[in-house]
Protein backbone atom coordinates (compact mmCIF):
# COMPACT_ATOMS: atom_id res chain seq x y z
CA UNK A 1 0.00 0.00 0.00
CA UNK A 2 1.32 3.45 -0.84
CA UNK A 3 1.37 6.23 1.68
CA UNK A 4 -0.58 9.43 1.11
CA UNK A 5 1.46 11.76 -1.08
CA UNK A 6 1.74 14.25 1.77
CA UNK A 7 3.69 11.65 3.77
CA UNK A 8 6.14 10.73 1.03
CA UNK A 9 9.54 12.42 1.38
CA UNK A 10 10.12 14.70 -1.59
CA UNK A 11 13.06 14.10 -3.88
CA UNK A 12 16.08 16.07 -2.72
CA UNK A 13 17.84 15.98 -6.08
CA UNK A 14 20.64 13.66 -7.16
CA UNK A 15 24.40 13.47 -7.39
CA UNK A 16 23.90 12.92 -11.14
CA UNK A 17 22.71 16.52 -11.36
CA UNK A 18 26.46 17.23 -11.42
CA UNK A 19 27.74 17.15 -15.01
CA UNK A 20 30.21 14.32 -15.59
CA UNK A 21 28.80 11.97 -12.91
CA UNK A 22 27.23 8.56 -13.57
CA UNK A 23 25.92 6.15 -10.93
CA UNK A 24 25.20 2.43 -11.11
CA UNK A 25 23.98 -0.05 -8.48
CA UNK A 26 24.32 -3.79 -8.15
CA UNK A 27 21.96 -5.37 -5.59
CA UNK A 28 22.63 -9.05 -4.90
CA UNK A 29 19.43 -11.13 -5.21
CA UNK A 30 20.77 -13.79 -2.80
CA UNK A 31 20.95 -11.60 0.29
CA UNK A 32 20.75 -7.88 1.15
CA UNK A 33 24.14 -6.62 -0.01
CA UNK A 34 25.53 -4.87 -3.05
CA UNK A 35 27.72 -2.10 -4.38
CA UNK A 36 27.41 1.32 -5.98
CA UNK A 37 29.81 2.89 -8.48
CA UNK A 38 30.13 6.62 -9.01
CA UNK A 39 31.84 7.01 -12.39
CA UNK A 40 33.79 9.99 -13.73
CA UNK A 41 34.89 8.68 -17.11
CA UNK A 42 36.47 11.99 -18.13
CA UNK A 43 38.36 12.15 -14.84
CA UNK A 44 37.78 14.21 -11.71
CA UNK A 45 39.92 15.81 -9.07
CA UNK A 46 39.48 13.77 -5.92
CA UNK A 47 39.74 14.18 -2.17
CA UNK A 48 38.82 12.13 0.89
CA UNK A 49 38.37 12.49 4.62
CA UNK A 50 38.10 9.52 6.98
CA UNK A 51 36.56 10.36 10.37
CA UNK A 52 35.33 7.03 11.66
CA UNK A 53 37.74 4.94 13.71
CA UNK A 54 37.09 1.65 11.88
CA UNK A 55 37.31 2.33 8.12
CA UNK A 56 37.58 -0.16 5.28
CA UNK A 57 39.12 1.61 2.30
CA UNK A 58 41.25 1.30 -0.83
CA UNK A 59 43.39 3.86 -2.69
CA UNK A 60 42.71 6.69 -0.25
CA UNK A 61 46.37 7.62 0.23
CA UNK A 62 46.76 8.63 -3.42
CA UNK A 63 44.15 11.36 -2.85
CA UNK A 64 46.52 13.21 -0.50
CA UNK A 65 47.41 16.57 -2.08
CA UNK A 66 51.14 15.78 -1.97
CA UNK A 67 50.83 12.53 -3.89
CA UNK A 68 51.20 11.98 -7.64
CA UNK A 69 47.79 11.06 -9.04
CA UNK A 70 45.72 14.12 -9.93
CA UNK A 71 42.52 12.56 -11.27
CA UNK A 72 40.30 9.60 -10.43
CA UNK A 73 37.84 7.77 -12.68
CA UNK A 74 35.30 6.65 -10.13
CA UNK A 75 34.57 5.76 -6.52
CA UNK A 76 33.26 2.38 -5.39
CA UNK A 77 31.02 2.03 -2.33
CA UNK A 78 30.20 -1.53 -1.25
CA UNK A 79 28.77 -3.74 1.42
CA UNK A 80 30.49 -6.92 2.58
CA UNK A 81 33.01 -5.32 4.94
CA UNK A 82 36.64 -5.57 3.72
CA UNK A 83 35.70 -8.45 1.40
CA UNK A 84 33.54 -6.02 -0.54
CA UNK A 85 36.61 -4.10 -1.69
CA UNK A 86 36.92 -6.82 -4.35
CA UNK A 87 34.07 -5.11 -6.23
CA UNK A 88 36.59 -2.47 -7.31
CA UNK A 89 38.47 -5.05 -9.39
CA UNK A 90 35.40 -5.46 -11.59
CA UNK A 91 35.02 -1.72 -12.02
CA UNK A 92 38.68 -1.44 -13.01
CA UNK A 93 38.22 -4.13 -15.65
CA UNK A 94 35.08 -2.43 -17.01
CA UNK A 95 36.82 0.93 -17.37
CA UNK A 96 40.02 -0.57 -18.78
CA UNK A 97 38.00 -2.30 -21.49
CA UNK A 98 36.71 1.14 -22.50
CA UNK A 99 40.11 2.82 -22.47
CA UNK A 100 39.37 4.89 -19.38
CA UNK A 101 42.18 5.44 -16.92
CA UNK A 102 45.69 6.71 -16.38
CA UNK A 103 48.25 5.94 -19.10
CA UNK A 104 51.04 4.00 -17.39
CA UNK A 105 52.74 3.02 -20.69
CA UNK A 106 52.04 -0.68 -20.22
CA UNK A 107 48.30 -0.24 -19.93
CA UNK A 108 45.44 2.06 -19.01
CA UNK A 109 45.03 2.08 -15.24
CA UNK A 110 41.65 3.21 -13.85
CA UNK A 111 41.97 4.98 -10.49
CA UNK A 112 39.02 4.01 -8.28
CA UNK A 113 39.23 4.80 -4.54
CA UNK A 114 36.81 2.71 -2.51
CA UNK A 115 35.13 2.32 0.87
CA UNK A 116 32.99 -0.43 2.38
CA UNK A 117 30.38 -0.83 5.09
CA UNK A 118 29.58 -3.81 7.32
CA UNK A 119 26.30 -5.47 6.36
CA UNK A 120 27.16 -9.05 7.35
CA UNK A 121 24.45 -9.43 10.08
CA UNK A 122 21.68 -9.66 7.45
CA UNK A 123 21.50 -12.98 5.61
CA UNK A 124 24.34 -15.31 4.63
CA UNK A 125 27.53 -13.43 5.47
CA UNK A 126 29.49 -15.56 3.00
CA UNK A 127 27.78 -13.67 0.16
CA UNK A 128 29.62 -10.40 -0.49
CA UNK A 129 30.15 -8.04 -3.41
CA UNK A 130 32.92 -9.29 -5.70
CA UNK A 131 34.50 -8.32 -9.02
CA UNK A 132 31.43 -9.51 -10.94
CA UNK A 133 29.25 -7.27 -8.77
CA UNK A 134 31.45 -4.25 -9.45
CA UNK A 135 31.38 -4.92 -13.19
CA UNK A 136 27.58 -5.24 -13.11
CA UNK A 137 27.27 -1.93 -11.25
CA UNK A 138 29.28 -0.23 -14.02
CA UNK A 139 27.08 -1.83 -16.66
CA UNK A 140 24.06 -0.28 -14.94
CA UNK A 141 25.59 3.19 -14.58
CA UNK A 142 23.89 6.21 -16.15
CA UNK A 143 23.34 9.91 -15.68
CA UNK A 144 19.74 9.30 -14.58
CA UNK A 145 18.83 9.85 -10.89
CA UNK A 146 19.79 6.57 -9.19
CA UNK A 147 17.44 4.44 -7.14
CA UNK A 148 17.52 5.04 -3.39
CA UNK A 149 16.84 3.02 -0.26
CA UNK A 150 17.50 -0.74 -0.28
CA UNK A 151 19.78 -0.82 -3.31
CA UNK A 152 23.48 -1.06 -4.09
CA UNK A 153 25.74 -0.38 -1.14
CA UNK A 154 22.65 0.40 0.96
CA UNK A 155 20.98 -2.98 0.40
CA UNK A 156 21.90 -4.42 3.80
CA UNK A 157 22.49 -1.19 5.70
CA UNK A 158 21.01 -0.82 9.20
CA UNK A 159 20.96 2.16 11.55
CA UNK A 160 20.67 2.55 15.31
CA UNK A 161 22.68 -0.51 16.40
CA UNK A 162 24.11 0.98 19.57
CA UNK A 163 21.74 -1.05 21.76
CA UNK A 164 21.95 -4.23 19.68
CA UNK A 165 21.13 -5.27 16.13
CA UNK A 166 17.75 -6.63 17.23
CA UNK A 167 16.65 -3.05 18.02
CA UNK A 168 18.04 -1.52 14.79
CA UNK A 169 16.12 -0.20 11.78
CA UNK A 170 16.68 -0.27 8.04
CA UNK A 171 19.24 2.12 6.62
CA UNK A 172 19.92 2.63 2.95
CA UNK A 173 21.34 4.89 0.28
CA UNK A 174 20.19 8.40 -0.57
CA UNK A 175 20.98 11.37 -2.82
CA UNK A 176 20.65 15.13 -2.74
CA UNK A 177 21.85 18.14 -4.70
CA UNK A 178 21.75 21.91 -4.60
CA UNK A 179 22.69 24.60 -7.13
CA UNK A 180 23.83 28.09 -6.16
CA UNK A 181 25.22 30.71 -8.53
CA UNK A 182 25.52 28.25 -11.39
CA UNK A 183 27.52 25.71 -9.38
CA UNK A 184 26.02 22.34 -8.44
CA UNK A 185 26.98 20.13 -5.51
CA UNK A 186 25.49 16.67 -5.09
CA UNK A 187 25.91 13.83 -2.61
CA UNK A 188 25.27 10.10 -2.49
CA UNK A 189 25.32 8.58 1.01
CA UNK A 190 25.10 4.94 2.12
CA UNK A 191 24.01 5.08 5.76
CA UNK A 192 24.81 2.10 8.01
CA UNK A 193 25.32 4.16 11.16
CA UNK A 194 25.69 3.01 14.74
CA UNK A 195 23.66 6.02 15.80
CA UNK A 196 20.27 7.54 15.05
CA UNK A 197 19.46 9.44 11.87
CA UNK A 198 18.18 12.94 12.58
CA UNK A 199 16.13 15.32 10.44
CA UNK A 200 18.56 18.27 10.31
CA UNK A 201 15.72 20.79 9.95
CA UNK A 202 13.72 19.64 12.98
CA UNK A 203 16.35 17.84 15.12
CA UNK A 204 13.88 14.95 15.44
CA UNK A 205 15.01 11.31 15.30
CA UNK A 206 13.70 9.70 12.10
CA UNK A 207 15.27 6.23 12.31
CA UNK A 208 17.59 4.45 14.70
CA UNK A 209 17.54 2.42 17.89
CA UNK A 210 14.10 1.27 19.03
CA UNK A 211 12.64 0.77 22.47
CA UNK A 212 12.77 -2.73 23.97
CA UNK A 213 9.32 -3.58 22.60
CA UNK A 214 10.45 -2.44 19.15
CA UNK A 215 7.45 -0.18 18.61
CA UNK A 216 8.97 3.27 19.03
CA UNK A 217 12.20 5.21 18.61
CA UNK A 218 14.44 5.21 21.68
CA UNK A 219 16.45 8.41 20.98
CA UNK A 220 20.04 7.31 21.58
CA UNK A 221 21.30 10.70 22.70
CA UNK A 222 18.81 10.95 25.53
CA UNK A 223 19.24 7.27 26.43
CA UNK A 224 22.99 7.70 26.81
CA UNK A 225 22.54 10.83 28.91
CA UNK A 226 20.21 8.83 31.18
CA UNK A 227 23.05 6.38 31.71
CA UNK A 228 21.71 3.48 29.64
CA UNK A 229 24.60 1.17 28.69
CA UNK A 230 25.13 0.53 24.97
CA UNK A 231 25.83 -2.94 23.60
CA UNK A 232 26.95 -2.64 19.97
CA UNK A 233 27.61 -5.84 18.05
CA UNK A 234 31.34 -5.42 17.35
CA UNK A 235 33.70 -2.55 16.74
CA UNK A 236 33.72 -1.59 13.08
CA UNK A 237 30.34 -3.10 12.24
CA UNK A 238 28.78 0.18 11.17
CA UNK A 239 29.82 3.08 8.90
CA UNK A 240 28.38 5.83 6.73
CA UNK A 241 30.20 6.20 3.43
CA UNK A 242 29.55 8.50 0.52
CA UNK A 243 30.60 10.80 -2.28
CA UNK A 244 30.21 14.55 -2.70
CA UNK A 245 30.53 15.79 -6.28
CA UNK A 246 30.64 19.26 -7.78
CA UNK A 247 31.05 20.71 -11.25
CA UNK A 248 33.27 23.48 -9.83
CA UNK A 249 36.92 23.71 -10.81
CA UNK A 250 38.88 22.64 -7.71
CA UNK A 251 42.47 21.82 -6.91
CA UNK A 252 43.35 18.63 -5.08
CA UNK A 253 43.83 20.64 -1.89
CA UNK A 254 40.35 22.15 -2.25
CA UNK A 255 38.79 18.76 -2.99
CA UNK A 256 40.25 17.36 0.21
CA UNK A 257 38.97 20.37 2.12
CA UNK A 258 35.50 19.82 0.65
CA UNK A 259 35.55 16.20 1.81
CA UNK A 260 36.56 17.35 5.27
CA UNK A 261 33.82 19.94 5.75
CA UNK A 262 31.23 17.57 4.26
CA UNK A 263 31.40 15.58 7.49
CA UNK A 264 29.58 18.52 9.10
CA UNK A 265 26.54 17.18 7.25
CA UNK A 266 26.92 13.81 8.95
CA UNK A 267 27.18 15.54 12.31
CA UNK A 268 23.84 17.25 11.63
CA UNK A 269 22.06 14.08 10.56
CA UNK A 270 23.57 11.26 12.68
CA UNK A 271 23.92 11.07 16.47
CA UNK A 272 26.32 9.77 17.68
CA UNK A 273 28.61 9.89 14.66
CA UNK A 274 32.30 9.19 13.97
CA UNK A 275 32.43 6.64 16.80
CA UNK A 276 35.01 3.94 17.47
CA UNK A 277 32.58 1.49 15.83
CA UNK A 278 32.02 3.54 12.65
CA UNK A 279 34.29 3.82 9.62
CA UNK A 280 32.76 7.04 8.29
CA UNK A 281 34.46 8.02 5.02
CA UNK A 282 33.51 10.73 2.53
CA UNK A 283 35.04 11.31 -0.90
CA UNK A 284 34.90 14.55 -2.89
CA UNK A 285 34.95 14.70 -6.69
CA UNK A 286 35.28 17.83 -8.82
CA UNK A 287 34.44 17.43 -12.52
CA UNK A 288 35.85 20.93 -13.14
CA UNK A 289 33.23 22.37 -15.49
CA UNK A 290 32.55 25.71 -13.74
CA UNK A 291 35.36 28.08 -12.66
CA UNK A 292 35.07 29.57 -9.17
CA UNK A 293 35.27 33.18 -10.27
CA UNK A 294 32.99 36.12 -10.92
CA UNK A 295 29.53 35.39 -9.52
CA UNK A 296 30.29 31.72 -8.80
CA UNK A 297 30.29 30.70 -5.12
CA UNK A 298 33.67 30.58 -3.42
CA UNK A 299 34.96 27.78 -1.21
CA UNK A 300 33.04 29.03 1.84
CA UNK A 301 29.69 28.78 0.05
CA UNK A 302 30.73 25.55 -1.67
CA UNK A 303 31.58 24.06 1.74
CA UNK A 304 28.19 25.05 3.13
CA UNK A 305 26.51 23.48 0.09
CA UNK A 306 28.45 20.25 0.57
CA UNK A 307 27.50 19.89 4.23
CA UNK A 308 23.87 20.61 3.34
CA UNK A 309 23.60 17.95 0.63
CA UNK A 310 25.30 15.36 2.84
CA UNK A 311 22.77 16.00 5.61
CA UNK A 312 19.85 15.82 3.15
CA UNK A 313 21.16 12.66 1.43
CA UNK A 314 21.66 10.91 4.78
CA UNK A 315 18.08 11.69 5.76
CA UNK A 316 16.85 10.58 2.33
CA UNK A 317 18.68 7.24 2.76
CA UNK A 318 16.36 6.25 5.61
CA UNK A 319 13.28 7.97 4.23
CA UNK A 320 13.52 5.94 1.02
CA UNK A 321 14.37 2.66 2.75
CA UNK A 322 11.94 -0.26 2.89
CA UNK A 323 11.47 -2.63 5.80
CA UNK A 324 13.53 -5.82 5.70
CA UNK A 325 12.74 -9.36 6.84
CA UNK A 326 15.64 -11.80 6.85
CA UNK A 327 16.38 -14.96 8.85
CA UNK A 328 13.44 -14.36 11.18
CA UNK A 329 14.49 -10.80 11.94
CA UNK A 330 12.36 -7.78 11.08
CA UNK A 331 14.02 -4.40 10.56
CA UNK A 332 11.36 -1.71 10.13
CA UNK A 333 11.94 1.33 7.98
CA UNK A 334 11.30 4.90 9.09
CA UNK A 335 8.03 5.06 7.20
CA UNK A 336 6.73 1.86 8.84
CA UNK A 337 7.41 3.16 12.32
CA UNK A 338 5.69 6.40 11.36
CA UNK A 339 2.69 4.46 10.04
CA UNK A 340 3.36 5.13 6.36
CA UNK A 341 4.74 3.21 3.41
CA UNK A 342 8.18 4.13 2.00
CA UNK A 343 8.56 6.50 -0.90
CA UNK A 344 9.03 4.95 -4.33
CA UNK A 345 11.83 6.19 -6.53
Amino acid sequence: MSAPSSLLPPSAGSITDVAGIEVGHFSDPRRPTGCTIILTREGAVGGVDVRGAAPGTRETDLLSPGNLVQQVHGVMLAGGSAWGLAATDGAMRWLEERGVGMDVRFGTLPIIPSAVLFDLPVGDARIRPDAAAGYAACEAASTQPPAEGNVGAGSGALVGKLFGVDRAMKGGIGCASVTVGGVTVGALIACNALGDVIDPDTAQVVAGARTVDGRALLDIRRALMRGEAPRPLLAGTNTTIGVIATDAVLTKVQANRLAMVSHDGLARSINPVHTMSDGDTLFALATCRVPLEGDAPGMTVLSAMAAEVVARATLRAVQAARSLDVDGQHFPCAAELAGAAPAPR
